[in-house]
């Protein structure tokens, strides 16, 4: 059985080792870890906390992973193996570290899987280092599978939306994690790792309960009624979402599995757009956004979900049909996410109405 190995890469004090001691103390619950440090030219000063809590350190304090990348890499990862047998193996490479270089090297070693690969980011320094440091910077950003911000819990909107942008220019499919650290558990944190839930496939399974619901409804009663017009559309999405494609006679896409007695034709399918927000709101502002969709202004809106920061410190969670709105307070999620699904939906409009 396979080692699984998760990468922390991240820039020069953006909080690798910070974030590695929440996985630690809550996260990797019950794992026997081996953590493999790179501090670029200095020593691992964090080594006498890692040992009291159990880890075992092997610090490659001559230089950097990627420069030895061939022999010294592998020999740790494989001394580190036969050794201590861990089930799982932690790096936290050298702020000026390539993380696809990294990847490369532990995929090059037998007996290892490459289970997560994390870049923090300090969201107030973001722009600076793009600039100054563009090859590194975007490397990491470019290769993570989870990108993770810190310093959110003071830095202005503004900042942290344009440090967003920046990072979705050169990483548009990446869970991005814009939660303040302290509101989540270590074990949410590693589960977004492992598990990377981005608005998209929020979306996704959302129209799966719908579709499914749609189904048995379909099954459940006799056809000579007419079906509602939300039950005629399927969806595919992609990032931003809206995407149709072409169906040949050997199509498996689905879109044909309510085709009864012709009412459902394969070209009439859902718009399912998500998004991404590390915006505050009050339960008031998304109550009146929800009343709002039943203008008819924004297309034919079906259904809509999310799970958002309130502005009290508290997260906001909602469910809406037509005519009807359920707005709670419930548990942090890593990152701001809704979706909204209908027929002809302007998505512009849709944003500005979320103030997106």
């Amino acid at each position: 059985m396979a080692t699984k190995v998760d990468v922390f890469s991240g820039f020069l004090g953006a909080g690798k080792t910070t974030l590695i001691k929440k996985l630690i103390s809550d996260g990797y619950n019950g794992q026997k870890l081996v953590l493999i440090e790179n501090e670029f030219g200095q020593i691992g000063i964090d080594g006498g906390f890692l040992k009291e809590a159990g880890i075992e350190i092997t610090e490659m304090n001559s230089g950097c992973i990627c420069c030895c990348l061939v022999g010294d890499f592998g020999t740790a990862l494989k001394e580190v193996i036969d050794k201590f047998a861990p089930d799982r193996i932690l790096i936290e490479p050298s702020g000026v570290g390539k993380l696809s270089d990294v990847v490369a090297a532990v995929e090059k070693v037998e007996g290892t899987e490459v289970c997560g690969t994390v870049t923090v980011i300090d969201a107030s320094k973001c722009k600076i280092y793009l600039k100054n440091f563009k090859e590194f910077y975007e490397n990491q950003i470019k290769y993570a599978g989870t990108i993770i911000l810190s310093r959110t819990g003071n830095i202005a909107q503004g900042k942290l939306d344009t440090a967003i942008e920046l990072i979705r220019e050169i990483n548009d499919h990446s869970q991005i994690i814009t939660t303040p650290w302290e509101k989540l558990s270590g074990t949410q944190i590693r589960e977004a790792i492992e598990n990377p839930l981005t608005a998209d496939d929020m979306a996704a399974a959302l129209l799966e309960a719908e579709e499914h619901e749609h189904h048995h409804h379909h099954h459940d009663h006799d056809h000579e009624h007419d079906h509602d017009e939300h039950e005629h559309h399927h969806h595919d999405h992609d990032h931003e979402h809206e995407h149709h494609h072409d169906h040949g006679p050997d199509c498996t896409c689905g879109c044909h599995d309510h085709d009864h007695e012709g009412h459902h034709h394969a070209d009439e399918v859902f718009d399912s757009i998500g998004f991404e927000t590390s915006k505050s709101f009050s339960i008031t502002a998304i109550k009146a956004a929800l009343e709002e969709l039943d203008s008819g202004d924004f297309g034919m809106i079906l259904r809509a979900k999310g799970i958002v920061a309130g502005e009290d410190g508290n997260w906001i969670h909602f469910d809406y049909v037509p005519g009807e709105a359920d707005v709670r307070n419930g548990g942090a999620d890593v990152t701001g996410k809704l979706c909204v699904i209908g027929s002809k939906v302007d998505k512009d409009a849709v944003k500005v109405l979320f103030g997106l």
